[in-house]
């Protein structure tokens, strides 16, 4: 799925935002839930972008991990880009488990290709962020839709600032980590 993404999204208006078909995505869900074989390829990108953000959501206690979910948050309160970019890199990312943290790589290597291409597909850091963050991150109990309304606007924060950073965050080779587009 990243794959696809990683090739598709750059150039594919929306990506993320717009919703494949329902129908599709069901039945594919359904396929890949049972273990059978999935050519992605032959399918529209916006279903594989839904299936890969419902495959995000669940993954137990999310990537980001809820337990982290207050360190996460308190990142965006340090002082400058340098301290957050700091903590992000030597705390956060060491204490996530070893698979989570070696799929965000990959996760923000494609978002951060896509965000690149904007112009063209209408989806810059921002719109990312409030597209994918929800699937990401969310608190280990939940909550009012107040509470919970705030705290998606702040892992958006969180999110867009991981993909503009991200670079600085996880190395430069982070764009060309599927290779060449």
């Amino acid at each position: 799925m990243l794959s696809l993404l990683y090739q598709e999204g750059p150039s594919t208006k929306g990506i993320f935002r717009r919703s494949g078909s329902a129908k599709t995505f069901k039945e594919l869900k359904e396929k890949l839930d049972s273990g059978a074989e999935v050519d992605l390829a032959c399918e529209s990108i916006f279903v594989t972008a839904s299936l890969f953000k419902d495959f995000l959501r669940n993954i137990p206690g999310s990537i980001l991990s809820s337990q982290l979910c207050d360190k996460w948050i308190s990142v965006l309160d340090q002082g400058n880009n340098e301290e957050k970019i700091k903590s992000i890199q030597r705390w956060l990312i060491e204490h996530l488990p070893r698979a989570n943290a070696f799929l965000l790589r990959y996760i923000f290597g494609v978002l951060h290709v896509i965000e690149m291409r904007s112009e063209e597909n209408q989806m810059n850091a921002f719109n990312l962020a409030v597209c994918i963050a929800p699937s990401l991150l969310w608190p280990p109990v939940s909550s009012t839709p107040d509470i919970e309304s705030e705290f998606i606007k702040k892992i958006s924060s969180l999110v867009q600032f991981l993909i503009e950073n991200c670079c600085r965050i996880f190395g430069d080779e982070i764009a060309s980590l599927f290779g060449e587009i």
